[in-house]
């Protein structure tokens, strides 16, 4: 009996530990989703020598929150109307299109969609403040 309660004793004191592996390696899968979706998010100096080029500034929020703060000369199509309003607004599917969303999520997938649907030059601004920072020609923190 003896060693058996020892054995349970064991177990209980190790289990924190299983708890902290736990939590550790949510913190590396969390961590590395970021990176990777800020990764995916155009340069800030790319973007801007796009938009000096004529680049197109595209916001794929609602209505309701373009209206609460819009980047200034930014086309609201929100992400579930893309696909029907974004042809009749862009004919040319070579031209330059800068997406963004409150935190790049949305946006992602409108880039996806706009380069299923064939336009080639579309890039993630990622969130809305990141967009308005370099439209306005601010460094990104």
């Amino acid at each position: 009996m003896e060693n058996r309660d020892c054995h349970l004793a064991f177990a209980i004191v190790n289990r924190p530990n299983m708890n902290w592996t736990i939590i550790i390696i949510a913190f590396a899968v969390l961590a590395g989703f970021y990176l990777l979706k800020r990764m995916s998010f155009v340069s800030e100096e790319i973007a801007r020598q796009h938009l000096a080029n004529g680049a197109l500034v595209i916001d794929v929020r609602s209505p309701e929150e373009f209206q609460s703060g819009n980047v200034p000369n930014a086309i609201n199509i929100p992400l579930g109307e893309l696909k029907e309003k974004l042809p009749d607004r862009v004919k040319d599917k070579n031209q330059v299109l800068l997406l963004h969303c409150l935190s790049g999520g949305r946006s992602g997938i409108a880039q996806q969609q706009l380069k299923a649907m064939g336009y080639s030059n579309v890039f993630n601004l990622g969130s809305f403040s990141r967009a308005r920072e370099i439209v306005a020609g601010t460094k990104s923190s």
